[in-house]
C-alpha cells in the first residue's frame, strides 16, 4: 500500500501540474477564441483579447507552461508519459469543439478529469494488468467527466445572451428550458459512476458516506439553489460549488485511504495465530 509520504508528494506533484497545464490550457482557448472573446462581455478584457498580450507573445508564454508540464510529467514513472502526452489532444481541441458541437463542456470534461486516469500509474498500478484498476479508474474518469459538464453548464448560463450574438455554441442553448432536468441526470451519473469506481476499487463505507454521500448533498443542493438567470449567482455557485462536492469526495477519500492504511498496520502488527 501506498506510503503516507509517497502519497503526498505525488499528490503535490499532480497539484503543481495540475495548475501549470490549467493555464497552458487557458493560453491555448484564449489564443483561438482571440476574435470571439472581445463580443461577449465576461471575456472582453482577457489579456489577448484587449490587445494587452499578442498572439506571437502568448504562444511562447504556452510554450513555456508545455515544457512547465513536461517537466512535472517526468517526475513519474515512465509509464505516465504514455498517459499524459495524448491528453494534449484535448487541450488544443477545446477551443474547436464550441464551434461544430452544442456540447462542448463534454470536450472539457474530457480534459480536466484526464488526472483520474494519471492516478494509478503515477502509483504504480498497472492498468493494462488490473482489471479492477482500470474498472476503478474508467468510472471515476466518466464520474469527473460528468461533473464538468454539470458545472460548467451552470457557468455557460453566465453568457447566453453574448453566446447567441457572437454564434457560439453552448450546452446551455441547447437545454436553455430544462437545464435543471439535465443538471440531475448528470448528478445522477455523476454520483453513481463515483460508486462504481469505490465498488471496483473496493472501498468501504468511509468512502460512499464521505465522498458519495457528501456529492449527493452538494450537488443537490446546488441545482436546487442556482438561480440560472441571475448572473451573479451563477457564478457564485460555479466558483464554490466545485470545492463543495470535490473537498467533501476528497475528503472521503482521504478519510478511506487512513482507515485503509490504519487496518493495513493492524494486520501487520498482529501476532501470527
Amino acid at each position: 500500500m501506498t506510503s503516507p509520504l509517497e502519497l503526498l508528494a505525488t499528490s503535490g506533484l499532480f497539484v503543481t501540474g495540475a495548475l501549470i497545464m490549467r493555464g497552458a490550457g487557458c493560453a491555448i482557448n484564449d489564443l483561438w477564441d482571440r476574435n470571439l472573446d472581445p463580443h461577449v462581455e465576461r471575456t472582453k478584457f482577457r489579456p489577448i483579447a484587449r490587445g494587452a498580450v499578442t498572439p506571437q507573445k502568448a504562444l511562447v508564454f504556452t510554450g513555456f507552461q508545455l515544457l512547465g508540464g513536461l517537466g512535472i510529467l517526468l517526475q513519474f514513472p515512465f509509464e505516465c508519459l504514455w498517459y499524459g502526452i495524448p491528453s494534449l489532444l484535448f487541450v488544443a481541441s477545446y477551443p474547436l469543439a464550441k464551434r461544430v458541437t452544442n456540447y462542448p463542456q463534454f470536450v472539457l470534461g474530457l480534459t480536466f478529469s484526464w488526472g483520474a486516469m494519471m492516478g494509478f500509474p503515477a502509483l504504480g498500478v498497472d492498468l493494462l494488468s488490473r482489471p479492477d484498476a482500470l474498472a476503478a479508474a474508467a468510472a471515476l474518469y466518466s464520474s469527473c467527466v460528468a461533473w464538468t459538464v454539470l458545472y460548467d453548464m451552470i457557468y455557460a448560463h453566465m453568457d447566453i445572451k453574448d453566446d447567441v450574438a457572437a454564434g457560439i455554441k453552448s450546452i446551455a442553448l441547447r437545454h436553455e428550458h430544462n437545464t435543471k432536468a439535465v443538471l440531475s441526470g448528470l448528478a445522477v451519473t455523476q454520483v453513481a459512476l463515483l460508486g462504481v469506481a469505490g465498488l471496483a476499487a473496493g472501498a468501504g463505507p468511509v468512502y460512499f458516506i464521505g465522498s458519495c454521500g457528501s456529492a449527493i448533498a452538494t450537488l443537490g443542493l446546488m441545482i436546487w439553489r442556482v438561480r440560472l438567470k441571475d448572473v451573479g449567482n451563477c457564478w457564485w455557485w460555479f466558483k464554490n460549488g466545485c470545492w463543495l462536492t470535490g473537498g467533501g469526495i476528497a475528503l472521503g477519500m482521504a478519510g478511506e485511504y487512513i482507515d485503509q492504511y490504519r487496518k493495513r498496520g493492524d494486520e501487520t502488527s498482529s501476532p501470527d495465530l
